[in-house]
């Protein structure tokens, strides 16, 4: 038994076939999404001899109809607004089959519909585009010179048109998709090397202390950073988290990690530096985001200070009794409140200590059951591991986490900063 459409293709004329063929080679002869719009009404103003043409498009958020192109013979081009018979094309949309009138002033079915009456429109045609159950759009044209100008036969014909005028625009449209997607990955790709380029390339090198470093974002781009330099003779360490993620997070870390930066250089304290990026962020950031943030200074002598504005506080392994401490929690996030509380604590390492700072996409690493991962657990592999090349200690760290995970994405940024004093 035949379908509708098979029923329908089977009562075209002779004399259309070779025109559907040749309107079909038309529609598919582009991917560009416009381009095919512009052939399908070239199309349909060639089998129709209308006098004007709509192609209308569902669009893919509403998918209310949306017109997209409106043309005459001439080909030249209607205002997108011109008034048509909203009441064929509703009628159209609701039965998603063909409408055809070839008096419309006096045809019954549409006696109420103003747009007909005011404009003047004698016959209207008008077609679903469908892909399968989906209503791609609708191709309507009319024309207020004569009655009776569209046959039974150009309507099959135009049915014919529609259905492969909706490949032919999925096609294009899903074409489209992929070049955006493509570019957009493209970006997202040179972002993320931007903001690598922003994480030191190489670890700075003050006598007496290794240290190490392991960068892992959740998405393309991350709101975690950390920045080791030198300053004269000591060696300045950041970590930080941006409160929120992806693109807008990535742009906040990368300001905040420059005016670190500059009052490190300018021989400011951790304390003064991270109060003074406080100040600048609650002035310049109207997002609601903020910055955790933990800076360290070091000196050959094994002398360090340390600043936390409301960062996860770092463990420190300690050699010579092989405990795991855990450095105070202090001040606020960087970004809420001008005034920040920041304390400057003092540590004075001995050969074999090691400080471990991390963001809380570590800690917080939950499982499947939403257990996380907890800073016990991570003091215990920093103590079990705390003789090995620092590198094999962060190694080893990613490994719990990751066993810890079994599979499961972790949600927040993963960054890890490692320092050992020998001496």
């Amino acid at each position: 038994m035949l379908n509708q459409n098979q029923e329908e293709l089977r009562k075209i004329d002779h004399a259309h076939w070779l025109t559907l063929y040749e309107i079909t080679q038309a529609i598919n002869s582009s991917l560009d999404f416009d381009e095919v719009l512009h052939n399908v009404m070239d199309s349909v103003m060639q089998i129709t001899r209308a006098q004007r043409g709509f192609i209308m498009v569902a669009n893919e958020l509403t998918e209310l109809l949306e017109v997209r192109v409106a043309r005459n013979p001439e080909g030249e081009n209607l205002a997108r607004d011109e008034t048509y018979s909203t009441t064929v094309v509703n009628q159209v949309i609701a039965s998603q089959t063909s409408v055809i009138t070839n008096n419309a002033q006096l045809d019954p079915k549409f006696s109420g519909s103003n747009s007909i009456m005011l404009k003047g429109l004698r016959a209207i045609l008008c077609a679903p585009m469908m892909l399968k159950a989906h209503l791609v759009g609708v191709v309507y044209v009319d024309t207020t010179i004569k009655a009776g100008l569209f046959t039974e036969s150009d309507m099959y014909l135009l049915n014919a048109v529609a259905g492969q005028a909706a490949i032919a625009i999925e096609n294009a449209r899903l074409y489209k998709l992929a070049i955006e997607k493509g570019r957009l990955e493209r970006e997202l790709q040179m972002a993320r090397e931007i903001q690598q380029s922003l994480l030191p390339r190489m670890m700075p090198r003050l006598p007496g202390y290794e240290v190490a470093a392991r960068w892992r974002p959740a998405r393309e781009m991350a709101g975690d950073f950390y920045d080791l330099f030198l300053v004269g003779d000591t060696l300045i360490l950041v970590i930080a988290d941006v409160s929120d993620k992806g693109a807008a997070a990535a742009l906040c870390m990368a300001s905040t990690r420059s005016m670190i930066r500059a009052y490190a250089f300018a021989g400011q304290s951790p304390q003064a530096t991270l109060s003074q990026t406080n100040d600048l962020l609650v002035e310049d950031t109207d997002s609601g985001m903020f910055v955790t943030a933990y800076g360290s200074v070091f000196t050959s002598d094994g002398v360090s200070h340390h600043v936390n504005a409301g960062h996860n506080p770092p463990l420190v392994y300690r050699h010579r009794t092989r405990e795991v401490m855990m450095m105070p929690r202090g001040g606020r996030a960087l970004g809420w409140f001008t005034d920040n509380p920041l304390i400057t604590e003092n540590l004075h390492l001995e050969s074999g200590d090691l400080i471990l700072y991390y963001t809380d996409g570590v800690t917080e690493a939950e499982d499947r059951y939403g257990v996380q991962f907890g800073e016990s657990q991570l003091a215990d592999v920093l103590q079990s591991k705390a003789n090995a090349p620092i590198e094999d200690i962060l190694t080893s760290i990613e490994q719990a986490v990751d066993l810890h995970l079994d599979g499961e994405a972790n949600a927040d940024d993963f960054t890890l900063c490692l320092v050992r004093y020998s001496v």
